[in-house]
C-alpha cells in the first residue's frame, strides 16, 4: 500500500494556487527557505549533484535547489501542486528540475542509490509511516550521499507553537495543518535513521519571533528542527 494520507493530499491540493504567493498561507515556507537551503548547501555542495525532493509540494525547496546548480528531480502524490510547481519552473526559466507523481517507497524500488542528496522537507509528520519514508529515502541515496529531514518535535511546547501558536493565535498555518500525534521526537527520528543505515552528522532547531516575523537556526530542537545524515560509503 502507499504510504500516504489522502486527507493529507487533499488538504494540500486545496491550496495548490497559492503555493507560490509569498503572502499566502505558505509565507513560512519560503520564510524558511533561505535557512533550510544554505544549511543544505553548505553540507552537501549542491552544484553538479543529482539531487531528490521527497513531498516537494508546489517546488519551492525543489526550485531554489536547481538555481544552486543542481540536477533536482521532485515527487509528491499532491497532483495539484506538482502541476503548479511545474508551472512555475517554466514561467521561471528553470530548466534543471522535473517533476514527477510518485511514491518515495516506489521510487526506492526504481531507481535504488540514484541521488546525491535527498531531501525530505516537512514531510514525515504528513504521512502515516514515517520510518518507511526515512528508509525509502536511504535507499534512493547514493553511498556516501547526504539526506535530509525536517519535522516537528513532539512535547508540551511544540504543542503549543506549532499548534496553537501557529495556527489559532497567529494564524501563520490554516488550522488543521498539522495533528500532534504525528509530530515526532529527535530520538524517534534518529532511531529510523540508524535502521535505515544513515549516520546523523547535525541537527538544527528552526526558531521563531512573532515581533520581528523572523525565522533563525540555533541549537534548540524542542519545536521545529532539521536532521543531517550521510549514507555510509
Amino acid at each position: 500500500m502507499t504510504n500516504v494520507d489522502a486527507q493529507e493530499l487533499a488538504k494540500f491540493s486545496e491550496m495548490a494556487h497559492r503555493w507560490w504567493d509569498t503572502e499566502s498561507e505558505f509565507r513560512p515556507l519560503h520564510q524558511i527557505n533561505p535557512l533550510r537551503l544554505d544549511w543544505i548547501d553548505e553540507r552537501a555542495a549542491l552544484r553538479g549533484k543529482a539531487v531528490l525532493d521527497v513531498g516537494c509540494g508546489g517546488g519551492i525547496l525543489a526550485e531554489s535547489m536547481a538555481r544552486r546548480g543542481a540536477q533536482v528531480t521532485g515527487i509528491d502524490l499532491a497532483t495539484k501542486p506538482l502541476g503548479v510547481a511545474r508551472l512555475h519552473a517554466l514561467e521561471s526559466g528553470v530548466d534543471n528540475v522535473q517533476y514527477r507523481e510518485i511514491a518515495t517507497e516506489a521510487l526506492a524500488a526504481e531507481s535504488p542509490a540514484a541521488f546525491d542528496v535527498v531531501t525530505c522537507m516537512e514531510m514525515l509528520e504528513h504521512v502515516p509511516d514515517p520510518a518507511s519514508a526515512v528508509q525509502a529515502c536511504a535507499t534512493l541515496a547514493k553511498p556516501g550521499g547526504w539526506v535530509f529531514f525536517s519535522t516537528l518535535n513532539r512535547n508540551p511546547k511544540a504543542f503549543a507553537f506549532a499548534i496553537l501558536g501557529a495556527e489559532y493565535v497567529l494564524r501563520l498555518l490554516p488550522r488543521g495543518t498539522h495533528e500532534y500525534a504525528r509530530f515526532i521526537r529527535p530520538s524517534e527520528l534518529a532511531r529510523w535513521c540508524r535502521e535505515a543505515g544513515l549516520s546523523l552528522q547535525d541537527t538544527r532547531g528552526l526558531q521563531y519571533n512573532p515581533l520581528t516575523r523572523r525565522y533563525w537556526l540555533s541549537g534548540d530542537t524542542s519545536v521545529n528542527y532539521l536532521v543531517a545524515c550521510r549514507k555510509a560509503p
